[in-house]
């Protein structure tokens, strides 16, 4: 939260771990009544009980209407209460605190604006608009914390490349295409957007900006992994990891330049979706698998079906 101040101050020197300008105030405006504010109240209850014995009113009639009074007053404060113990469960337990980035059930995804005992807001971080959540639904709702434990989201690319391609070749590609946004893509103030274990910077004798803080384990980026064979297209994924979650849609967006142009300069190919038209000979098909049989023969032993078991094969194992 105090860097997130701290970027707002326009980066003006604060204390760590020190409260924002102006968080006194806004706890007294979110804190239930004192017990000063109460006394009151209760001395006037007191005074009209007294002038009701005084007159001598019956007592137990006051009482008996007293208590109808006090249920519906408690009917029509039930979600009143519910609010109010769901904001005592959210603050004790910190679920989520004022700064953090959730995700909401309907896919919402905002920044914890204000916690209150009746309604919590949450700011988009893009079209800056303001949900307004009554805070008991926020206890039972699922809710996704992107700012719990660690601030480091990943950005993941996705694309694909032709069957006519090497895969092991477009994922050296792809890693290097991950090394040079590692090292490039910055904000407007220089600083780089992906995190590193040691900042760039530092190679050149410079101040750290920033990215390699807080970096305690092995992230091992950029990474490739194969996600599918399309039906035009083997899928890749490159995965690199930015500094908060805002960050990532810049990331993703100069990466998909970057494939681009390493991919023309090194020849692959990125199909269209295309449907090719096969006319079959099945003579010469036929000619052709019993010529390859034996190979595939001999990986069927060697490596055997695991449990897809079928009958000729136990057969033929026990013919064996």
């Amino acid at each position: 939260l105090w860097r997130e101040q701290k970027r707002i101050a326009n980066y003006e020197s604060i204390i760590p771990g020190a409260r924002p300008p102006g968080w006194t105030e806004r706890q007294g405006q979110d804190s239930p009544k004192s017990f000063r504010q109460i006394i009151p109240l209760v001395v006037f209850l007191g005074v009209i009980i007294g002038i009701a014995a005084w007159w001598e009113v019956d007592l137990v009639v006051v009482a008996t209407a007293s208590g109808g009074l006090a249920i519906g007053i408690g009917f029509a404060l039930q979600e009143t209460m519910q609010n109010y113990f769901s904001y005592l469960s959210i603050k004790k337990d910190k679920i989520f605190i004022e700064g953090d980035r959730i995700k909401l059930d309907s896919g919402y995804i905002g920044i914890v604006q204000r916690i209150t005992p009746r309604v919590t807001y949450v700011r988009h971080g893009l079209n800056e608009s303001v949900a307004v959540i009554p805070t008991r639904q926020l206890i039972a709702a699922t809710i996704v914390n992107y700012s719990k434990d660690t601030n480091f989201i990943p950005a993941i690319v996705d694309v694909g490349a032709s069957y006519l391609n090497d895969p092991e070749q477009v994922a050296s590609v792809l890693i290097k295409v991950g090394q040079m946004a590692m090292d490039e893509i910055t904000d407007v103030a220089n600083r780089h957007l992906i995190v590193h274990e040691k900042c760039p910077y530092r190679n050149q004798h410079q101040p750290s900006c920033g990215c390699d803080k807080n970096v305690l384990v092995d992230l091992d980026q950029p990474r490739v992994r194969v996600t599918n064979f399309n039906s035009s297209s083997i899928d890749f994924s490159v995965w690199v990891f930015v500094r908060d979650y805002g960050s990532q849609f810049k990331v993703k967006s100069d990466m998909r330049i970057m494939i681009i142009k390493e991919f023309k300069k090194h020849n692959i190919t990125i199909p269209w979706p295309i449907q090719t038209e096969y006319h079959s000979d099945v003579n010469q098909e036929l000619q052709e698998l019993d010529r390859t049989d034996p190979v595939r023969q001999k990986t069927l032993k060697e490596f055997g079906t695991g449990d897809l078991h079928s009958k000729n094969q136990s057969n033929s194992t026990s013919d064996e």
